[in-house]
């Protein structure tokens, strides 16, 4: 080989590493802007929850287990339900309204995925635990996490609980 094409391959490498890296390394964050009120205000959303932790019960670590857990909006704004995370890669959050899905949420995800509940309209967020993904055994306790736009409710968390066999 040549001297040129041995130093023009050299230079081609180290470009493709220095983009990759750049590409990895550039923030994927994303903000979702939505308006927001204060608890003294007359007109606002306001989230109602009736439970928020369930024992799923035995589980194997080969088992799939979810819980549906109902979110309503007793304000008078809609509700912005957003940023839904979890504790463990195990645990997935998932927003379920009007029969629609969002994608599955996990414990490092970053979306710009928010949707907005009617006054007087409910929503479900499922819980799934998926045990085999990062195997465990005996009593384990998981989360989900979803913010919203209610000033008194601002972050929800949903907990599941299981004994893994």
């Amino acid at each position: 080989m040549t001297k040129k094409l041995i130093i023009g391959l050299l230079i081609g490498f180290i470009g493709f590493f220095i983009g990759v890296y750049y590409l990895v390394q550039k923030d994927n964050s994303t903000q979702v802007f939505f308006t927001s009120y204060k608890v003294e205000d007359k007109e606002k959303p306001r989230v109602e929850v009736k439970q928020t932790s369930q024992d799923l019960g035995q589980m194997k670590v080969s088992d799939e287990k979810y819980k549906d857990f109902l979110v309503k909006n007793v304000g008078t704004r809609g509700l912005i339900l957003s940023n839904i995370s979890s504790s463990c890669g195990c645990t997935l959050g998932q927003l379920i309204y009007e029969g629609e899905k969002s994608p599955e949420f996990g414990m490092h995800s970053k979306s710009a995925y928010a949707k907005e509940i009617p006054p007087g309209k409910e929503a479900s967020i499922r819980v799934i635990y998926r045990p085999y993904i990062m195997p465990v055994y005996g009593l384990v306790d998981r989360e989900v996490y979803v913010e919203t736009n209610d000033p008194q409710n601002s972050k929800l968390i949903f907990r599941v609980t299981a004994n893994i066999k």
